[in-house]
């Protein structure tokens, strides 16, 4: 009984000394972290687990050293053992979040160019993710290695380890695909959160990106999830794979007799006057003319997808209104010819709304026209060479 007491009181001794100590470390921390991002946020996320592992280890020092002999003292021992082990595993998982939140502190993702800011944060949080699974392996690898039972079965299955390798390579193949799959989306730039993507003809953007599964936000706030190895065999739709600015296109299907050049020129005062448009394209071209109507396509750009999905909904509505109260015989109709066939007559040239034909030649081409058509032309051009003539 009475070596039971000097334990208990040695115990008591060591574990207030330790809480002592800690929050000593721990006002100091607070006090520099006035100054310092990197200490406050070190003196909120690690002090729990930093108290627990102080407390733990003096109380296991205290028992093993000067709490006398006692019954049972061998199981307390190892109990304290395994506990200081835990204790250590937390506090390298909370110091993990504290680089993570260092890294990204200087990188923000809600503003409109955020693409370094976006692989940055993928990069860390993955980084993060594989060192807290790692130390969990760790953890319970060492406190399993305690016993000394396991330490004999782990002598036996070293030994046999070349056939329980292959056995768990069966067995875990899909989870070991994602696995690998994550961590190549990460650190091959082909993927990182707050991506828009269009996947399985949802149209959304990555919310979350782990070692086994994606997260999409569909834009109607459903979520999606997938599994990484999806983005590495099938092919999805980057709108944001080398910035944030996107093109989209509204089509509208009219009659023969629309007036192209009045339509385009409303087109430009839509972009014009909407803080939607990012003033880099605004095309409208005839892309089809088969059967009784036409079909227009206003292509236009914008500064991220949520802009561009607005404005295209916002051009659709200014040209359909703009057809239905000027050229209400633009609208589609069905024809039937019932009088003889007469010679054509020319009609009028109809000159452009607001501007000579000049002026409004970059808004009927895409890759031409003007220094953005002309740089996406470039883009899609082919070999200046000439291609030699067969010889006969």
């Amino acid at each position: 009984m009475n070596g039971v007491l000097t334990a208990l009181l040695a115990v008591v001794i060591a574990a207030g000394a330790a809480i002592v100590l800690v929050e000593a470390v721990h006002l100091v921390l607070t006090r520099l972290g006035r100054r310092s991002e990197l200490l406050a946020d070190l003196a909120r996320t690690a002090h729990r687990p930093f108290r627990v592992a102080v407390v733990m280890y003096a109380v296991q020092q205290v028992v093993r050293t000067g709490a006398g002999d006692f019954a049972g003292r061998a199981a307390v021992l190892h109990f304290l053992v395994l506990a200081v082990i835990a204790a250590v595993a937390w506090l390298v998982a909370a110091l993990a979040l504290v680089f993570e939140d260092v890294a990204l502190a200087r990188y923000r993702t809600d503003v409109p160019d955020n693409l370094k800011a976006r692989r940055l944060k993928t990069q860390v949080v993955m980084l993060r993710r594989v060192t807290v699974a790692a130390v969990v392996v760790l953890t319970i690898g060492v406190m399993l290695m305690t016993f000394p039972g396991v330490r004999a079965l782990g002598a036996s299955v070293l030994a046999s380890a070349g056939i329980l390798s292959v056995v768990a390579a069966l067995a875990a193949q899909s989870t070991l695909g994602n696995l690998f799959a994550g961590l190549q989306l990460a650190f091959s730039d082909s993927l990182r959160v707050d991506d828009v993507v269009v996947v399985e003809n949802e149209w959304g953007r990555i919310e979350e990106l782990t070692l086994t599964y994606v997260a999409v936000q569909i834009w109607d706030d459903r979520r999606l999830i997938l599994p990484t190895s999806y983005f590495t065999t099938k092919p999805f739709q980057h709108w944001t794979r080398t910035g944030s600015a996107v093109l989209g296109t509204a089509e509208i299907d009219v009659d023969w007799s629309v007036p192209v050049d009045d339509l385009r020129a409303e087109l430009r005062r839509v972009c014009e006057g909407t803080e939607l448009w990012n003033g880099r394209v605004c095309v409208l071209q005839v892309t089809e003319a088969i059967g009784g109507t036409v079909r227009l396509r206003a292509l236009v750009s914008a500064d991220d997808a949520g802009k561009l999905w607005d404005l295209r909904c916002l051009v659709r509505e200014r040209l359909v209104g703009w057809v239905w109260e000027n050229r209400r015989g633009a609208l589609p109709r069905l024809r039937a010819d019932t009088d003889p066939p007469r010679p054509d007559v020319p009609a009028p040239a109809a000159a452009p709304a607001g501007a000579g034909p000049d002026a409004q030649k970059g808004d009927a081409q895409v890759f031409a026209g003007r220094g953005d058509g002309d740089s996406r032309g470039a883009a899609f051009h082919g070999p200046d060479e000439q291609v030699p003539a067969p010889q006969r």
